[in-house]
């Protein structure tokens, strides 16, 4: 009997100890599912707050990249403007917001940004001969008075100052330029050249490519390497974001409302006087290469050509584009550059990413470049014994 009681008990005991265990097991569960779902938020609270930096972190989580994160993640919400940031928008929105005034002689304003004389004159001379109360000429000279030998440039120097490359007296110059240019209520698109630019085609080509579209051609990109984003500067938030940063040639045409608000501005053209400079945190941003780029991709992306219609050639990959000699210049060489229809860009890191897109003029793709630079002084005799034949193609 006792024997039997005893084993009774035992039973019991395995019974409860079995039962201790499967409860234990039960509360286990919910435990284990909390914790897991607490990982999960804490990291999307961690994405949100901490977005990955660059493309090839989003896909150790997914192989669509940051885009599956982004479909997840509620949506940033908008920042904040400061006073500053409002006058500003709100001006510029009135400008682009009004119509210009009506002229009965649309002009275009050609600026010449030079140290010193013009190499091109007598090249310019034949291109402008006949087209006489349809463009302007103003030239900023940094280095020296310029002797001109082309009745269309005499007189038409503007007081200048000294510009030094990759600062922002370079952008000041062509600030200049505008202003000048700007004084004449006919002028109604505005070209910056250099001294070693030429022409491409006739006067009545340029003139009807520039005056029959109602955009800028302000060459514009993104740009993820050293040369490009990497020149951003923190110290220019909150109006100027790191995602917003641009790259591109200095090299513009811009219509009549673009140059007013080029000239309104003050606040953007600031921060890339005080925080883009060479040598500044170690970076070497150069401010004519990125302050108009990055302004017109914020206040009025959808109003540029995002390439420039003067042609560059970067294929040699040096902080200047390549040079053309007297012995360089043929009209195979011409005619190449004046049949191109894309616009190409290549980002400066380790990928050399080639972002082309089709050169459209009023939605139809035509060749990109009005212009062409950089031909050296050598080269005048070769450029005007090809012009009629070239500005024909």
């Amino acid at each position: 009997m006792k024997t039997a009681k005893s084993w009774r008990l035992g039973m019991c005991g395995v019974q409860l100890l079995a039962g201790q265990r499967h409860a234990r097991a039960q509360l286990r569960k919910p435990v284990w599912i909390i914790v897991l779902i607490s990982l999960f938020i804490l990291f999307l609270i961690c994405a949100y707050v901490y977005p990955p930096q660059s493309s090839s972190s989003c896909y150790i989580f997914s192989s669509r990249g940051c885009k599956v994160l982004t479909d997840w993640l509620p949506p940033i919400p908008a920042r904040e403007y400061t006073d500053e940031e409002i006058a500003s928008r709100i001006i510029i929105k009135e400008i682009l917001s009004t119509p210009l005034a009506e002229t009965r002689n649309p002009k275009i304003a050609f600026m010449f940004l030079s140290p010193g004389s013009l190499p091109f004159e007598k090249l310019w001379d034949r291109f402008f001969h006949g087209h006489e109360g349809r463009f302007t000429v103003y030239i900023h000279s940094s280095k020296e008075k310029p002797v001109h030998v082309s009745r269309y440039f005499m007189n038409h120097d503007i007081r200048s100052d000294q510009v030094i490359w990759g600062k922002i007296s370079m952008v000041d110059a062509e600030k200049r330029l505008l202003a000048n240019a700007l004084q004449d209520p006919h002028n109604q698109h505005f070209v910056l050249l250099s001294d070693s630019c030429v022409p491409l085609h006739t006067f009545d080509y340029v003139y009807d490519y520039l005056m029959h579209t109602n955009i800028s051609y302000i060459d514009c990109f993104y740009d993820p390497g050293p040369h490009g984003n990497g020149r951003y500067s923190e110290h220019m938030l909150p109006e100027v974001e790191k995602k917003d940063f641009r790259k591109g040639a200095q090299w513009f045409t811009m219509k009549r409302q673009h140059a007013l608000i080029v000239m309104a501005d003050n606040l953007y053209y600031s921060k890339f006087r005080d925080y883009c400079k060479p040598g500044l945190d170690g970076k070497n941003c150069i401010a004519d290469e990125h302050y108009l780029p990055t302004f017109f991709n914020m206040i009025d992306p959808g109003g540029i050509a995002t390439w420039s219609v003067t042609h560059v050639d970067w294929s040699e990959r040096k902080w200047h584009p390549k040079s053309y000699r007297a012995q360089d210049v043929s009209y195979e060489l011409l005619k190449n550059i004046t049949s191109i229809d894309v616009s190409i860009h290549v980002t400066s890191d380790d990928k050399h990413e080639e972002q082309i897109k089709p050169c459209l003029w009023n939605g139809v793709k035509r060749p990109c470049y009005l212009f062409a630079r950089k031909f050296y002084p050598e080269a005048l005799d070769n450029l005007l014994e090809h012009f009629s034949n070239y500005t024909t193609i």
